[in-house]
């Protein structure tokens, strides 16, 4: 039964991740505030983040947690960007540069992790029996 919960919120999560770009683009194109909508995308991002480490946590109390090791790097990505990129990010955003980067550069880091990690969860789901 947990088992079969698990595969449940791993699909829910899932799904989030790979749905969050589309909705964050279409944040950008309906609110003509540019700022509240990095505002708002920004808080998707950081409750996706608690998503997947969440799943990540409840695999580890699971029979086979071995086999969710693209999941463990996936939410290991999310959690950089959330709780280390984000602060160079906000820095780079503040002064025009950090680390010699600017916001945008630092964006499209962001955004390749977040690529990265979408792509390990498309593994993940591949490569589970679901039998």
């Amino acid at each position: 039964m947990i088992r079969k919960l698990f595969r449940v919120l791993l699909v829910l999560w899932a799904g989030s991740l790979w749905s969050l770009p589309w909705v964050t683009w279409t944040l950008f194109h309906a609110q003509s505030d540019r700022h509240l909508a990095g505002v708002l995308a920004g808080q998707l991002f950081s409750i996706e983040t608690y998503v997947g480490v969440s799943v990540a946590a409840l695999a580890l109390l699971l029979p086979g947690r071995l086999k969710f090791a693209w999941g463990y790097f996936a939410a290991s990505l999310l959690a950089l960007n959330e709780w280390g990129l984000r602060r160079v990010m906000d820095a780079a955003r503040a002064h025009g540069a950090a680390a010699g980067l600017t916001f945008g550069a630092w964006h499209g880091v962001s955004m390749v992790l977040y690529l990265i990690a979408s792509l390990a969860v498309i593994v993940l789901i591949w490569n589970e029996d679901f039998r």
